[in-house]
């Protein structure tokens, strides 16, 4: 699950996507009892819990789309439905994961979270990620999947130079969050600590990294993150990440911030940077486009006007299939015919009016020009 391959492809305005770790003990009963509660209090309009392997083979939508199968590696595949602003009907599926290989213990569950709305996304929305999990700093479900990164947290960079170009590297390309760089001018207080994700719409919140640099890291900071992403650590200051590979929309300077004072205060400008950056046309990572196909093409929680929608266009779908193998069943027999009719044809003249030895005749009179010509009557749909 850690590995990461780009597409051509960008992610819909009208989607939200996330991947994470979770390092508690029991992932899955914390979405359930997490959907549970927001059903009952009316935050939510539906749920569902699925075993993975029934959910692929009971996919109702494209029954036998494989991109609808979340993987062997799929514990358990959540749905929830709801609704935002104006009536916009949000639709998100959460997989959970075991991890392909565990470097160490207490590396957790990854999980895969796909939601998609009606019309364009807004970051005034609710979170998705509060959908199915705990608001809470007791749950660790906000880990990322680069080892030692968590939302809602400041995490401070690695202070040997090698890992420290290891941390972006894994950063840019295997990450499906926001990573943003924060150097400390001087050790901030408690409120200085906390992290500017607070001060983010909701929707935008849990897609966030903040990463910190001490007083004394600005220069091998800027130093790493010149050399690897081609941009500067600004003193006191801080930047936005970009993807890798970097998109034409990206432009180092304008994603940098000269001054954030860490005082408690609201960081307007870099929120600014932050939401201008999550704007941007952003790659779609491979993984993630099979979550939003699963999504679109293997949902399962359907409302009862959904249902007959499905019903109808199921009738649809096999009155089409009969139909079509009518037609191939009638042509199939046309053929038949048509072969009968030619070798009738080359069987059925006079022998004793054909020469014993072939001849020079003409080429249209040889049995297999005959034959040719049959099933050019029958390919022909003029004749």
């Amino acid at each position: 699950m850690a590995k990461n391959s780009t597409s051509s492809i960008t992610v819909p305005d009208t989607a939200w996507l996330g991947r994470g770790r979770h390092l508690g003990p029991e992932p899955e009963q914390d979405v359930r009892r997490n959907l549970i509660a927001l059903k009952a209090a009316g935050v939510l309009d539906d749920h569902l819990d699925l075993d993975p392997a029934e959910a692929a083979r009971s996919t109702v939508l494209h029954p036998r789309d494989e991109s609808a199968d979340p993987g062997p590696a799929a514990r358990r595949l959540f749905e929830a439905r709801w609704q935002v602003a104006d009536g916009v009907t949000v639709h998100a599926q959460l997989t959970t994961y075991d991890p392909e290989t565990r470097r160490k213990d207490g590396e957790g569950v990854v999980w895969v979270l796909a939601a998609e709305a009606e019309q364009p996304w807004q970051a005034h929305w609710p979170s998705p990620a509060t959908m199915f999990w705990p608001d809470s700093d007791r749950v660790a479900w906000d880990h990322d999947t680069v080892e030692d990164l968590r939302l809602r947290a400041t995490n401070h960079l690695p202070k040997d130079d090698d890992e420290l170009r290891h941390r972006l590297r894994e950063c840019t390309r295997q990450s499906w969050f926001i990573h943003v760089v924060v150097h400390e001018a001087m050790t901030p207080d408690a409120r200085g600590q906390q992290p500017v994700s607070v001060f983010l719409p909701p929707s935008l919140r849990h897609r966030v990294v903040e990463h910190r640099g001490t007083p004394e890291q600005a220069q091998i900071a800027d130093f790493a993150m010149k050399r690897e992403l081609g941009v500067r650590m600004p003193r006191g200051g801080a930047v936005v990440l970009p993807t890798a590979p970097q998109t034409p929309e990206y432009d180092a300077e304008r994603f940098s911030v000269r001054s954030v004072f860490l005082d408690g205060s609201e960081p307007t400008e870099l929120l600014d940077r932050i939401k201008e950056f999550a704007a941007l046309p952003r790659p779609l990572p491979a993984e993630a486009e099979q979550a939003l196909t699963r999504l679109r093409q293997g949902w399962h929680l359907l409302t009862p006007d959904e249902e007959l929608a499905h019903a109808q266009a199921m009738v649809t779908r096999y009155a089409e299939a009969l139909d079509a193998m009518t037609k191939s069943r009638d042509l199939y027999r046309e053929a038949a015919e048509a072969a009968q009719a030619a070798l009738a044809e080359t069987a059925g003249g006079d022998a004793g009016s054909r020469p014993l030895a072939p001849g020079p005749g003409k080429a249209e009179s040889s049995p297999l020009s005959a034959l040719t010509k049959a099933f050019g009557r029958f390919r022909d749909p003029n004749k």
